[in-house]
């Protein structure tokens, strides 16, 4: 008894402390988005000063040039002018000089300000990155450390599954790095670098071809950084879509859906019945989990041509069906793949719902789920 009073403290403490953390982390999370927030609007408006000091530059390039041309005239007619006209000649020259020069200066110091402020940004979407990523392994401890490892070990029958288990979890985490950090380094990493690259190459074309040639670029180069600032927010939109929270479960999973289907180039059916009230948050992001745990399983096992997902909102009982028309496999067998399946099984269950999967070989899968719920 003394033993398990023991254990039952370290696992309330690690629970505190690991809910703790993930408090933490959200906030730094939420402080990053805010900064980026106000950074993004004075970028823009830095970039809009920088192209009417530009603007500036060039019409006091032009009056400094036509009062050179006076002043060169008035020096060659000498004796056809008065001293007040010649003196009026030079100062002038000199005014515009000292604009055209106080003018570049500050176009210099606006380009310079533009550039911090973009590194700051990049520098901030890696953290609000990061934070997003850190604080779903953080749900998944949390969600795994609370429930009741009881249904765990009546799922588990002996310890040698039970180590298979914990294995599995961590070969999924690391699965899981490992695919986010192809994605950053094949997607959003490669435009960084040419991006840092296309930025040398303007300064070089600004020199050589002057300011026209150079905006081109410019705007060749924000198109990359916006190709890239989607690419990081689809790699965000993976591990925790932002819409859940404001559009809701139905719109969220179609998005989802949407997104899975031109990735793998196949077809998945999405159709939704009955009330479209919004659920607890923690029931939606349960719901949606379930429904990207089942098609990634698909994806990734069954090799189908089409998907259907179905879900059906009753008053008090939501229905989700997902079925694939794939090689199938023997539900009596156990694979390598049934983790995901046990995942499943395991956040249903938390939910007091029951699972119900049926697969022939050949023939395809149909995973039905009907969980009790409580609208908000």
């Amino acid at each position: 008894m003394e033993e398990v009073k023991v254990l039952n403290q370290i696992i309330s403490q690690t629970i505190d402390t690991v809910s703790t953390s993930r408090e933490k982390i959200f906030e730094i999370g939420e402080r990053s988005r805010t900064e980026h927030v106000y950074l993004s609007k004075e970028l823009e408006q830095t970039k809009q000063k920088v192209l009417e000091v530009i603007e500036k530059v060039d019409k006091s390039s032009l009056n400094a040039r036509h009062a050179r041309n006076r002043l060169a005239k008035v020096s060659k007619e000498f004796n056809n002018y008065t001293n007040d006209e010649v003196r009026a000649a030079y100062e002038q020259a000199s005014e515009f000089q000292v604009e055209m020069a106080v003018l570049q200066q500050e176009e210099k110091l606006l380009r310079t300000r533009r550039d911090d402020i973009e590194r700051r940004l990049r520098n901030l979407q890696d953290t609000i990155s990061r934070a997003e990523q850190l604080s779903v392994q953080m749900s998944v401890v949390f969600d795994f450390l609370a429930s009741d490892l009881k249904k765990v070990g009546e799922i588990i029958e002996d310890a040698k599954e039970k180590q298979s288990f914990g294995l599995k979890i961590i070969e999924a985490q690391e699965e899981e790095r490992g695919r986010l950090s192809r994605e950053i380094h094949d997607g959003p990493a490669q435009m960084m670098a040419n991006v840092m690259l296309h930025s040398e190459l303007i300064e070089r074309i600004y020199n050589e071809k002057g300011i026209q040639e150079a905006l081109k670029e410019i705007r060749g180069l924000r198109i990359m950084v916006r190709s890239s600032l989607a690419e990081v927010r689809r790699i965000i939109y993976d591990l925790r879509p932002m819409a859940l929270e404001d559009l809701g479960l139905v719109p969220t999973l179609r998005k989802y859906l949407e997104n899975s289907e031109e990735r793998h180039d196949l077809t998945i059916h999405f159709k939704h019945f009955g009330i479209d009230n919004r659920l607890e948050q923690h029931f939606e992001i349960a719901l949606f989990r379930l429904v990207q745990e089942a098609v990634q399983n698909a994806l990734k096992h069954a090799k189908p041509s089409e998907i259907l997902v179905k879900i059906e909102m009753k008053p008090n009982q939501v229905m989700v069906v997902v079925k694939d028309d794939g090689i199938g496999f023997n539900p009596s067998q156990k694979k390598e793949a049934s983790f995901g399946l046990i995942g499943m099984k395991e956040r249903v269950n938390m939910l007091n719902g029951s699972i119900t999967i049926h697969s022939e070989i050949q023939q395809g899968t149909s995973i039905l789920i009907q969980l009790p719920i409580t609208t908000v």
